[in-house]
């Protein structure tokens, strides 16, 4: 496939494979197993598969294939690997390669699920876990060491869209020969330049934008063929998370409009915020796109875009926020975000209801704060809507 293809290109054509019989769309292989012509052929397939050989579907799929090499070609990656989640992807991107002593540095505004990874479950099995503030490029530097093995962040933290400084972080981790590990769900692949500032590995989500329509979960984890194959692939197979083909099949569906469907949502999302900004009836606007926030220059170097979500605190608390949600009626209540349909979430009563006190505290998610992911809704009509229900605040 041609390098030198447009990212709509390939969002629609690479990795493609057909069949003898030449179907346009890309074909669902909804089988577990794959059959051999003789026994030589099944023994060979197993001591080495060929790159269009495959030997069950946990291990790789015609189906899953072609989407992986479509995101890594996107992303920018000598290659892929697709899971059942993002949090599969997650946390195999991580145990995959650690053990017992390692020391791992994280951003410490992070998703709930990934804290539980990092606080629980890596340190449950010996690996030493350092919490920093993410957009701290001393504090980076003073956490990583010489041994410490990976450092890991979200590049926009979620709900208070923080942006971590990829090219910064990079730098300090492989000074020590750490591995960066990012979590670029917010960025989304259409503007990320992850790879390109230093990333080692990006994992996404692609239940969100990738998918982009609320439809099935699914995660990919992106990096050099050697990661990917040498290290994630053989903990991914013998324990489970692949992506199934009918799942790989909605995101290939997916990525077609995938371009077209961010820089829409990011459009409406940048107007939606300065619309916002300033209104009486909230003590902040948190879009990185708006020359207010604190790394809007960093935002614009690292993804040139302020992304499709704008986070927004209601004076009044949470019955406050929670009579400005009851009176949505366009915008839907729910926990997802990259959604064609735009969804308001509360996250201190939802995504991050178990983070003790302290903590939503110290990450600024305040009994008031909504996370606003912006749909391809006619953008007046979600101005108005949101401009009713402040009203009803």
């Amino acid at each position: 496939m041609s390098k030198d293809w447009k990212t709509r290109t390939k969002l629609v054509h690479e990795g493609s494979r057909r069949s003898q019989y030449g179907e346009m769309a890309e074909a669902i292989f909804l089988t577990q197993g794959f059959v051999y012509p003789d026994a030589e052929s099944a023994e060979a397939r197993f001591i080495k598969a060929g790159d269009d050989e495959f030997i069950y579907a946990r291990y790789g799929n015609p189906t899953t294939r072609m989407f992986e090499e479509r995101i890594a070609a996107l992303e920018g990656t000598e290659d892929a690997f697709a899971t059942a989640s993002g949090m599969a992807a997650v946390n195999g991107a991580l145990m995959a390669m650690l053990r017992a002593g390692d020391h791992v540095v994280s951003s410490r505004a992070l998703f709930g699920s990934c804290l539980y990874v990092l606080e629980e479950v890596l340190q449950r099995f010996g690996v030493k876990v350092t919490f920093v503030d993410g957009a701290d490029l001393a504090a980076w530097k003073a956490a990583v060491v010489p041994g410490t093995k990976a450092v890991f962040f979200e590049s926009m933290s979620n709900p208070t869209l923080e942006l971590v400084d990829i090219r910064g972080v990079s730098d300090i981790a492989h000074a020590v020969g750490a591995l960066v590990i990012c979590d670029n769900v917010f960025a989304t692949p259409i503007f990320s330049r992850a790879v390109e500032q230093g990333a080692d590995v990006v994992v996404y989500s692609t239940t969100k934008h990738i998918d982009g329509q609320g439809r099935a979960l699914g995660g990919v984890v992106c990096a050099s063929r050697e990661f990917i194959r040498k290290t994630l692939e053989p903990y991914m197979k013998h324990t489970g998370g692949s992506m199934s083909p009918f799942t790989a099949w909605i995101m290939l569906n997916g990525m077609a409009t995938l371009d077209l469907r961010c820089r829409a949502m990011a459009t409406s999302a940048q107007k939606i915020a300065e619309v916002l900004a300033g209104d009486a009836r909230l003590s902040r606007v948190i879009f990185p796109g708006l020359a207010s926030h604190p790394q809007h220059a960093l935002a614009m170097a690292q993804m040139g875009s302020g992304g499709t979500l704008v986070t927004f605190d209601i004076k009044g608390g949470k019955e406050a926020a929670f009579r400005f949600m009851n009176a949505l009626d366009i915008i839907k209540i729910s926990n997802n975000l990259g959604d064609a349909k735009t969804i308001a979430t509360h996250p201190a009563t939802t995504t991050h209801q178990r983070l003790p006190q302290d903590q939503k505290d110290l990450l600024g998610i305040t009994p008031g704060l909504i996370r606003l992911s912006v749909g391809l809704e006619d953008v007046d009509d979600l101005i108005a809507e949101l401009q009713d229900a402040l009203s009803a605040v």
